[in-house]
């Protein structure tokens, strides 16, 4: 009776415990990397300067749709160096690495930052510079590169995430954004040229393992029921 007693209160601490498990996630949220320089590069955004060669942390401090604000670290994590406002833009291929790209510049000037991939993502982030310094970049490569008029030097975070991002040809020319960069595919586009699924007879599938959980959760319930009933019977 008590090996009866002892199983009836150890399936309702199960149930319980299923019941209350957290669904964890494996995502890194703020895209932590830690990232070596082997020369002196260039970066934009609030604090606009040369970083030296060496290790540096990049992380997301701010999301919003496809804008992203950027911190660049030292490797601790201890000194913020710069805030910088950046865009997503689209690539075919993810690798398992950190992808940092550049832009090269003439001889003698360090090459400047120019997008930040993270690890097993197919979308990244472009960064932004401030106008005038986004017209010499793109006279200097011969590239169109990401601007916007507001002083980034002098903006805050909440204004990173409200100025207007443009995009500057080598001539100066101001075009749209799409010239240099592709978002992320527009997930109801995508579902939209799906073709239809097939009708089967099964049970819906979910997201998350709560179904399961709960399933498990019922059948252990009973279990314990079951057991309480024959306890009953024997007294």
């Amino acid at each position: 009776m008590t090996l009866l007693k002892g199983l009836g209160t150890g399936l309702c601490l199960t149930v319980l415990c299923l019941l209350a498990a957290p669904k964890t996630k494996a995502d890194d949220v703020d895209r932590k990397s830690v990232v070596t320089f082997s020369a002196p590069v260039e970066v934009g955004g609030s604090a606009a300067q040369v970083l030296p060669a060496g290790t540096y942390l990049f992380k997301i401090f701010d999301s919003n749709s496809d804008r992203h604000i950027v911190q660049i670290f030292n490797q601790d994590g201890t000194h913020l160096y710069t805030t910088i406002l950046a865009i997503a833009n689209y690539r075919l291929k993810t690798t398992n690495k950190t992808v940092i790209t550049f832009r090269e510049r003439p001889a003698g000037q360090p090459e400047a930052l120019k997008a930040w991939f993270y690890p097993g993502r197919d979308w990244g982030d472009q960064f932004v510079y401030d106008k005038p310094k986004a017209i010499q970049l793109a006279q200097e490569t011969n590239e169109t590169v990401l601007a916007t008029p507001v002083a980034l030097a002098a903006a805050p975070v909440e204004v990173m995430k409200t100025a207007p991002v443009e995009a500057v040809t080598p001539a100066g020319e101001t075009v749209e954004t799409a010239q240099v960069v592709e978002p992320p595919p527009a997930p109801v586009a995508a579902a939209a040229a799906a073709p239809a699924p097939v009708e089967v007879a099964s049970l819906p599938a979910t997201a998350s393992d709560l179904g399961l959980i709960g399933l498990s959760g019922l059948m252990l319930l009973g279990a314990g029921l079951g057991v309480s009933v024959l306890l009953k019977r024997s007294v």
